[in-house]
């Protein structure tokens, strides 16, 4: 019981309540009986009341993640090797080899679980920050190209998830377009046409270095502001390419 502890430790926060609360409920009774003992009984206030704020802790962005990794995952209805690789590198990356291990064993128990994409997804709008959503995306997006496939109904999961976060389509289609590339990708990352003017092409960029910059997450702790980095950097890879085939300065 005691590394689930650790887990649980890392710091859930709003979390322990509401769906989210409620599906690491029967996960956590499912890995072991202490459960029963209401040790980790949520007894806190209503996720739901007034309390809440959108100040997000690295324990919540963690919590949100393992729960939509699973939804993602399953939606194609298999689960590839690749795509736990691609969780566990993740995890071990910002948490270490042991934590990794006991996310890892959580993902598994979550995918025998059904998730209710909308309720969880509506949770974590209310008591998540804007800019930490858009990381939770860029992630998702992640996971569903760990095969180098695009399998269409984890793109429609994706898109539901974002829906219900409150993300608008255009940054969803900007954060695709980092991952699944065509002729206007670049357009799509900075939020624009092709049409757009010289003057548009710079100001759209940026607008998005704003929005995209790893600062913005630097409240979840040093540990995610790589993979923000990465987003970052396909905005500046975006803006570049745009300017070397229109030739702009």
């Amino acid at each position: 019981m005691a590394k689930y502890g650790k887990w649980v430790g890392l710091g859930l926060g709003w979390a322990l309540g509401g769906p989210i609360g409620g599906l690491l409920g029967l996960v956590f009774g499912s890995m072991y009986d202490g459960m029963q003992s209401g040790i980790y009984e949520y007894k806190g206030p209503n996720p739901y009341g007034s309390q809440g704020g959108t100040t997000t802790r690295p324990g919540d962005f963690a919590a949100s993640l393992i729960v939509l990794s699973a939804a993602v995952m399953k939606a194609d209805d298999k689960v590839l090797k690749s795509e736990l690789d691609y969780v566990k590198r993740f995890f071990r990356q910002q948490f270490g080899e042991k934590l990794a291990v006991d996310n890892m064993l959580v993902l598994r128990e979550l995918l025998k679980h059904d998730i209710n994409v909308v309720e969880v997804s509506q949770q974590i709008k209310m008591y998540m920050d804007h800019p930490s959503r858009l990381q939770l995306l860029h992630y998702l997006f992640g996971i569903s190209m760990a095969d180098g496939h695009v399998h269409a109904k984890e793109v429609a999961t994706i898109s539901q998830i974002s829906q219900y976060l409150g993300i608008s389509m255009a940054d969803f289609n900007s954060i695709k377009a980092m991952f699944y590339k065509d002729i206007n990708a670049a357009y799509q990352v900075l939020e624009i046409t092709p049409d757009a003017n010289a003057e548009e092409v710079k100001k759209a960029y940026r607008r998005m270095a704003v929005k995209y910059h790893p600062d913005k997450v630097q409240h979840l702790g040093e540990e995610f502001q790589k993979a923000a980095k990465e987003k970052f950097q396909k905005v500046q890879a975006a803006y570049e390419q745009i300017k070397k085939e229109r030739g702009i300065n």
